[in-house]
């Protein structure tokens, strides 16, 4: 299985709202909950109204459009990184997963994946 690099360093943020968010912005993940209005996009992408951020994370997606029906590919990747002592900021959309770690974590992250059998590929 392929696990592609993404170029951008990337920031989790809370927003009071979604209006000064550029949403045609090439990653640009949002969810709202009762609590809360959540934001994932690069960092110069932040927009004036968050309330609360945190900085500095990379991110990998697996590669191509899984099926519904596959089971257990992001349980796998969490055990390995958990093992290793890798904290993950996971996001899915349709078509696949995205995983996120910090910075200082993402070459550590890659290297036991590629050891695992996973392909990183940039």
């Amino acid at each position: 299985m392929e696990l592609r690099k993404l170029p951008d360093t990337f920031s989790v943020c809370k927003v009071e709202d979604y209006s000064l968010v550029d949403e045609h912005t090439a990653f640009c993940f949002t969810g709202t909950t009762d609590e809360e209005h959540s934001l994932v996009c690069p960092t110069d992408s932040v927009p004036a109204n968050t309330t609360e951020r945190e900085d500095g994370w990379r991110a990998f997606r697996i590669q191509g459009v899984l099926d519904f029906s596959l089971i257990g590919i992001l349980a796998d990747i969490s055990r390995i990184l958990a093992e290793n002592k890798i904290g993950i900021f996971a996001i899915s959309t349709f078509n696949t997963d995205y995983i996120l770690t910090k910075e200082e974590n993402y070459q550590k992250a890659l290297d036991v994946l590629s050891r695992a059998g996973y392909t990183i590929v940039e």
